[in-house]
């Protein structure tokens, strides 16, 4: 029955996203997010929770005001995902900050590129961006509604944006992605059952080194991304300079100090903008 009504709410929000224009469209969505803030009491906990560890609130009132910030922007990325035309094709809605190294591996049609980033801004957004230059494959989890997934997946333009399942039985098939010149995209802040512990926000989360060691045993370059909203369908994407960590003999010392560097810039854009996170998975356990 969940599930069911699940779906249901889900093709409400794209009935409204099809009828009415982006900015109300998007004002829609946000209220959706806003309702679903109300009604979803298990995940608003976990919300607040998570925002009253990571120290970006003083206080409940704060937190409770931040998580329904949150949960109105997840409304609106839903709208911005559907209609990413409107943004990936006007300059003035999309401004783009792109280091010259960076640069070089996007244009080098034999480079690979692992680009990193979190559930912050819109992701959606950046992976279909990053696909006019190459080919990209970004790392996915069924959801646990099939239904919502499979309507989801059918109306979300990819352009040259794929997703893969994040697990599968061939273990090469990131290198090899990344052999013929592909971008691979990871999302490093869930909770990894199989990561190393690195501090976020100052406490210890168990986080994905799939980035590091592919950086590490392949030499791919590597760069941490963000799509930050500036505005309704306007947004100020920056990638950093390549991350180039020095080896020094010591592999998981070299892993884990990727991570916290990977760590360290989403701290300062969630920091700077708390509301354009997704607070409610459980991130420390």
């Amino acid at each position: 029955m969940l599930h069911f009504l699940e779906y249901w709410a889900a093709r409400l929000a794209l009935l409204g996203v099809d009828l009415l224009p982006p900015a109300a469209a998007s004002r829609w969505a946000a209220v959706l997010g806003s309702l679903w803030w109300t009604a979803d009491r298990p995940r608003r906990r976990v919300a607040i929770s998570n925002i009253l560890r990571a120290g970006v609130a003083g206080d409940r009132r704060q937190a409770r005001a931040i998580g329904r910030g949150a949960a109105r922007h997840m409304g609106m990325v839903l709208v911005e995902s559907m209609k990413s035309s409107l943004v990936l094709d006007d300059p003035e809605r999309l401004r783009v900050d792109i280091p010259d190294d960076v640069a070089a591996a996007l244009e080098d049609p034999d480079r690979g590129l692992i680009v990193v980033s979190g559930h912050f801004g819109n992701w959606e957004i950046a992976g279909q961006w990053l696909s006019r230059y190459k080919p990209v494959a970004g790392i996915s989890r069924p959801m646990n509604n099939p239904r919502v997934q499979e309507l989801a997946l059918s109306r979300r333009q990819r352009r040259g944006f794929r997703m893969i399942p994040k697990y599968d039985a061939d273990p090469g098939r990131f290198l090899k992605l990344l052999g013929e010149g592909e971008i691979l995209a990871l999302l490093v802040d869930q909770h990894a059952r199989r990561g190393i512990d690195v501090p976020f926000f100052g406490h210890l989360a168990r986080t994905h080194t799939t980035a590091a060691m592919l950086h590490l045993v392949a030499r791919t370059p590597l760069t941490f991304l963000l799509c930050r909203r500036t505005a309704p369908m306007t947004f100020e994407l920056r990638l950093s300079p390549l991350i180039a960590q020095q080896r020094s003999g010591d592999r998981n010392a070299d892993v884990e100090a990727i991570l916290m560097t990977l760590n360290a810039h989403l701290e300062a854009a969630i920091r700077r903008d708390p509301d354009q996170y997704l607070w409610g998975h459980r991130r420390w356990r």
